[in-house]
């Protein structure tokens, strides 16, 4: 297991629809690369969610996974770092998505703003299934199985994550009410040790009596920071410090990340339905071809015509890769036409070639051998499930499902 606390560990998956492009790579991925050095973090191939939509046409799903991993690997994801896994090698997720379909309100499913977003974005399919409806629990079973601190998300995912923390809240409020609490509370303070034992109910005090949020805030940190205490105990300490009961299921919070604009070819966002996109492993000389024909701001219809930046999607792309010389330059000799379109794309090009060929060659190990991400896939697998099973033995235990 990594060394780092559970206090700052990060999930976070996404469904494996292929070959991943630029606007998955900068709007998720490359922000993932960076917190894999940050945080004890968990990525999986929710291959169980493309079910949720795709049910009727599995046949291309492992290839699909396969290129999500290889994507991955190439972007800069380190196995060695950051635990990789498919959600279905993990069976721990079906198991606690059952569990908590039997406390979940229905209504708390249909008012999620995506599920009636995707029924009409996708008319000509059959949605009227549990899965579909049910996918946002599916999600939070995903997150609450390894009770991280931080779910990574863009603004227009946040909903997400809250309804992951009300259902917690309403688990822990159904069955954190563990017999004779107060009392194993208590002697869990003594655990603490030497001074630790004032200083929490110092604090403790001063939060239930004053409000205070910074002893609160330094009470977490005490117990968090404590090694001589079980997990058990933890929970309790955290449990008793803010007046509630046992906190089995913490709840996540959301890590709002920034999420560029990444144009598509035709200026719309890029995305696999619009036909706009440029993967992550293209051909140099597709990519360069795809951004020369690239659509531009439609009033430069002559070479001398001047044009405005901000109605440019290469100038979105400028944003992402250009440094601020280059940008001014783009801006001036576009506002001015003293430089063509075909200028003004240049440097986009070179950093885009670049960025695409280093992931080409990373990527050409594990696609000549496939065993080894076969591999990585049965070890991060294992490190999932160590954890999701220490979570669902609390569950059941706390629900009174013990295994004779």
């Amino acid at each position: 297991m990594n060394a780092v606390p559970q206090g700052k560990r990060v999930l976070s998956g996404m469904r494996p629809t292929g070959a991943l492009h630029l606007g998955n790579y900068h709007g998720a991925l490359r922000n993932w690369v960076e917190l894999q050095y940050q945080y004890e973090c968990y990525f999986f191939v929710a291959d169980w969610h493309a079910l949720t939509t795709g049910y009727d046409d599995t046949a291309g799903l492992p290839q699909a996974i396969s290129e999500v991993l290889i994507d991955w690997l190439a972007a800069g994801l380190n196995p060695g770092v950051a635990t990789l896994f498919v959600q279905s090698h993990v069976p721990e997720h079906a198991e606690l998505h059952l569990l908590l379909s039997m406390i979940t309100p229905l209504g708390w499913l249909e008012r999620v703003p995506s599920y009636k977003d995707q029924q009409e974005q996708l008319k000509q399919k059959d949605l009227a299934t549990y899965g579909f409806l049910g996918y946002p629990l599916l999600q939070s079973a995903d997150i609450l199985l390894y009770r991280p601190a931080f779910v990574p998300v863009g603004e227009d995912q946040v909903a997400h994550v809250e309804i992951t923390r009300e259902i917690a809240r309403r688990f822990n409020h159904i069955y954190g009410r563990e017999p004779e609490f107060e009392q194993k509370a208590e002697r869990a303070i003594k655990e603490l040790g030497g001074r630790n034992i004032t200083l929490y109910r110092q604090l403790r005090r001063r939060f239930q009596e004053a409000g205070d949020a910074a002893a609160l805030e330094r009470g977490r940190a005490l117990v968090e920071g404590n090694t001589r205490i079980t997990v058990a105990d933890r929970e309790r300490l955290l449990g008793y410090l803010e007046g509630t009961s046992l906190s089995i299921l913490p709840e996540p919070q959301a890590l709002l990340t920034s999420t560029p604009r990444v144009p598509g070819l035709d200026g719309r966002k890029m995305s696999k339905s619009y036909g706009n996109t440029i993967t992550l492993r293209e051909d140099p000389d597709q990519v360069v071809a795809k951004l020369k024909a690239m659509q531009t701001d439609p009033a430069r219809v002559r070479r001398s015509d001047p044009g405005d930046p901000e109605k440019c999607p290469v100038w979105d792309l400028h944003k992402i890769y250009s440094d601020e010389a280059t940008r001014q330059w783009a801006d001036q000799g576009c506002r001015s036409a003293g430089i063509g379109c075909l200028q003004c794309k240049q440097p986009v090009i070179d950093r885009i070639v670049e960025e695409v060929t280093g992931m080409r060659r990373r990527a050409q190990e594990f696609q000549d051998n496939p065993e080894l991400v076969a591999n990585l896939l049965g070890e991060g697998a294992e490190k999932a499930r160590e954890v999701a099973r220490a979570t669902l033995d609390e569950v059941r235990h706390a629900m009174h499902l013990r295994r004779q």
